[in-house]
């Protein structure tokens, strides 16, 4: 088969939904089209460009893509970690949207910065396909011949201040730095850049926030049993930057309002559901309602699984059996609390992800206006939150 490169012809939107066309050892060319959320756009592949990498292919699809909808001089970058489940991408969408109506001086895009999430999102894992890219594309699009805003609002959409939300500081100074030597050094001296921080980014007026929200959204379901909240959690046991505390504090703060708060996660150390099963016990919990609620950004993999999946291997019909970290591996949230003798089930499993809250989101959103009305991003101290 001969090579194949892309050359874009029209392109339109941030997010697109792609169909390929099967093609023989014979074809001089191949039409992709690309169905956006208002318009379908034709891409022709030749193999008039057979020496163009993947990565000067993407970056021409989103160097046009910024291009096409540039309207002002000024630019917002969400940076989520990513999701492959339609429920995400619907509510990245409606994010996108409600940050257009609240900074209407700026243009806004969105980014994934995990390559898993981006490779299974275009592959179409759960039955919709979405191709996103990851943000050194969008940042260098930003500085690009024809665009160069003058700032840059960089907001994560990270629930702690952990190790994705250092990522993403680090692909900012990258960019500023000029990592690849083939941006406008001028340009980026001068450029305004500025980061949103994470959602919990402060140990007290978020938490304290946050715990105030979730209350008001969830004190009728913790009226009737336990509402558990389960985060991501930092990996491989460590806390990152006074991340993985963020989710015991948010748990005291919740506790304050009602004892019936808990919050777990799916990767801390003496934080998994069994830890949270050991703290109901010793308040006295030991049966009624368990409401499950993912938190984080979106409802995706995650939510859908290892929260509210029907996975139980581990359940041998009288007991589990925990790993060396203490985990029960290989059983759902929903199904480890059902085997224990709470009323867990398919009814008291709430799929929502934070972003689909939309006073949750506007915390998110006043990070945001904080970073414009601050000074240029002070690398240091965004990384090293207080405790």
């Amino acid at each position: 088969m001969k090579k194949i490169k892309y050359f874009v012809l029209a392109f339109a939107a941030t997010f697109f939904a792609a169909g390929f066309t099967a093609c023989g050892d014979d074809d001089e060319k191949i039409v992709e089209k690309i169905v956006t959320k208002t318009d379908t756009v034709t891409i022709v592949k030749t193999d008039s460009f057979i020496d163009q990498t993947n990565w000067a292919r993407y970056q021409a699809i989103v160097t046009a893509d910024v291009k096409a909808q540039k309207k002002h001089d000024k630019a917002i970058l969400l940076v989520a970690f990513g999701s492959t489940w339609e429920q995400a991408f619907n509510a990245f969408d409606a994010t996108i949207d409600a940050y257009k109506v609240t900074f209407p001086k700026y243009d806004v895009f969105l980014s994934y910065s995990s390559a898993i999430c981006i490779n299974r999102a275009a592959a179409g894992e759960n039955g919709v396909t979405r191709h996103y890219y990851a943000p050194p594309f969008w940042l260098n699009a930003f500085a690009a011949d024809g665009v160069k805003y003058n700032e840059i609002v960089v907001q994560s959409l990270q629930v702690i201040p952990g190790e994705e939300y250092t990522r993403v500081i680090n692909y900012i100074k990258d960019f500023a730095n000029n990592a690849n030597g083939d941006l406008d050094d001028e340009y980026l001296a001068n450029v305004s850049i500025k980061l949103g921080v994470p959602l919990l980014q402060d140990a007290e007026a978020d938490v304290t926030t946050v715990a105030s929200i979730l209350d008001a959204s969830y004190g009728d379901k913790a009226a009737q049993g336990v509402v558990a909240f389960i985060g991501h959690g930092n990996p491989d046991s460590y806390d990152t930057y006074k991340a993985n505390v963020r989710y015991t504090q948010l748990e005291e703060a919740l506790q304050k309002i009602n004892k019936n708060y808990f919050v777990g996660t799916v990767d801390m150390m003496d934080n998994f559901k069994t830890d949270v099963y050991e703290r109901m016990q010793a308040a006295g919990i030991k049966s009624g309602k368990v409401f499950l609620h993912p938190l984080m950004a979106i409802d995706g993999d995650h939510g859908h699984n290892d929260m509210g999946g029907d996975d139980d291997d581990n359940w041998d019909g009288t007991k589990f059996t925990p790993n060396e970290e203490g985990e029960v591996e290989d059983t759902s949230w929903k199904m480890y609390f059902h085997h224990l003798g709470y009323t867990c089930n398919d009814e008291t499993v709430i799929h929502k992800g934070l972003l689909e809250l939309d006073n949750i989101r506007g915390v998110w959103m006043s990070h945001t206006q904080d970073a414009i009305d601050g000074e240029p991003l002070d690398y240091y101290h965004s990384k090293n939150p207080e405790e």
